[in-house]
């Protein structure tokens, strides 16, 4: 049996010991590899996982595994849908009071995290470290493929569908797919005829942000993108890029019927439906139908009368921008389409072709 001392001493050593047993001796408590120190056991036993790379913690549904039980919880209301953090103001729910929290800020206009080189700020310390890649231009993220490399690894994900052909993300009510969540998002309008972005001077609605600054060009009078070639000027980047095709002479769409070849897709979705009478423009007057839509607006004009290209020369007026663009041949004298065989030229490309027959025959 302890003397009074010695039972004082005795206490004091079974408390260290309790306190060893549930949380580690000072040395225990802080990490060997990184020497990051923690209050307790049990939080240096998780954070080693970090080095090690263990994850005990598996999720019986899809396999996916973590290293503490407390993302393993929250992973499961991915399977659940559980939504359990409600936004006050809108109505959105979250899987994470974290998420909520982010979220808040968009209400609040919030912005905490601002960049050192350029001063725009960001909601999440996510979104600045993803910007801070543009001043240095790091790209770590890199395509086992092609080579490629991406500032985030998200980005990088994406873009490997493009060699594996996954579209993951589908729509309900046409069947599309797609790569991207934001492409189908977009798609959607289609079916909804949703346009959220207005224009402030006009009140124009558009359903992509990318079409309301391209129409704001509009107002503004701003052609960013030149020709190097020609000089032109375009309100987008994606205009120049098919204007080049002017130059270059490339055709990069064929048709699977009859091979021809054109330089921008949609004119050949307007040519396949020669070949399946396809006719998706009627006239509302005459019910006459049309496969493009350019050439139910050039047929309106036979019924409204109305002739908008106009002759500087002559005054003499046309519907169709085509035939002014003829027309003018008559004042320059141009005979752009020459016979192959005997080198005559004419003005007209039907001209031509006329002409060929007395060599056919």
């Amino acid at each position: 049996m302890c003397s009074s001392s010695s039972s004082s001493a005795c206490r004091c050593s079974a408390a260290a010991k309790k306190q060893e047993k549930f949380f580690g001796c000072d040395k225990a408590l802080s990490c060997v590899v990184c020497s990051k120190n923690f209050k307790c056991q049990a939080h240096l036993k998780a954070h080693v996982r970090v080095h090690t790379g263990e994850k005990p913690f598996g999720c019986d549904l899809c396999g996916k595994t973590f290293s503490k039980k407390a993302n393993l919880k929250m992973h499961m209301r991915v399977h659940t849908g559980e939504k359990p953090f409600g936004c006050d103001v809108c109505g959105k729910s979250f899987t994470q009071k974290a998420s909520l929290e982010i979220h808040a800020r968009i209400h609040t206009g919030e912005k905490p995290f601002g960049c050192d080189v350029c001063g725009k700020r960001f909601y999440h310390k996510t979104h600045l470290n993803s910007h801070s890649k543009v001043h240095t231009g790091e790209k770590p993220f890199s395509c086992h493929v092609c080579e490629q490399s991406f500032t985030l690894k998200s980005n990088l994900k994406t873009h490997t569908r493009v060699h594996t052909s996954e579209k993951p993300f589908c729509c309900d009510v046409c069947g599309q797919r797609y790569t991207q969540k934001g492409s189908l998002a977009y798609h959607m309008r289609v079916h909804t005829g949703d346009k959220p972005y207005e224009c402030d001077v006009c009140g124009k609605s558009f359903n992509s942000k990318a079409n309301l600054n391209t129409h704001i060009s509009i107002h503004t009078g701003e052609k960013s993108f030149c020709c190097e070639i020609c000089g032109k000027y375009f309100n987008r980047n994606t205009q120049l890029k098919r204007h080049m095709t002017v130059h270059t002479g490339e055709k990069p769409f064929s048709c699977d019927v009859c091979s021809k070849h054109f330089n921008r897709k949609a004119h050949l979705s307007i040519h396949t439906r020669v070949h399946t009478g396809e006719k998706l423009f009627n006239c509302h007057i005459c019910g006459k139908g049309y496969n493009g839509k350019t050439h139910l607006k050039a047929h309106m004009s036979v019924h409204t009368g109305e002739k908008p290209f106009g002759c500087g020369v002559c005054e003499q007026r046309f519907n169709l921008k085509s035939n002014l663009k003829t027309h003018l041949r008559v004042h320059t004298g141009e005979k752009p389409f020459s016979c192959g065989v005997c080198g005559k030229s004419y003005k007209e490309k039907r001209s031509l072709e006329s002409h060929m027959k007395v060599h056919s025959e």
